[in-house]
């Protein structure tokens, strides 16, 4: 019997939303552009691995970094059209989650 094959683009796209930030980085993102400190208190990240999704993703041009020189220099991160096209597959997923979770503690319903 022939074993199903996971399509390679499936199986990367699996990859980038289930490295362990991106996808809340990527939700956070949704609401417009924000900056390096905003993204770090509303997630509970620490910075060092802020930093390492920020570029992982600029990288994968699913968001954009934007240098405003002011003084001090301003840094802010959106997402590309790429990362806008996650919008519907994370909203299906909050819409899941307040479904089958009953709290914050992740309890089933």
């Amino acid at each position: 019997m022939k074993q199903p094959t996971i399509c390679p683009k499936f199986e990367k796209a699996i990859s980038l939303l289930s490295q362990r930030w991106n996808a809340l980085v990527i939700y956070q993102l949704l609401d417009g552009p924000q900056r390096f400190s905003e993204i770090q208190s509303s997630i509970g990240i620490s910075g060092k691995v802020l930093s390492d999704r920020l570029k992982d993703l600029e990288h994968q041009e699913v968001i954009a970094r934007k240098v405003i020189p002011e003084t001090p220099v301003v840094i802010e991160y959106s997402l590309t059209e790429k990362g806008l096209s996650l919008k519907p597959v994370l909203k299906e997923i909050e819409d899941w989650s307040q479904f089958w979770f009953n709290s914050e503690n992740g309890a089933d319903a």
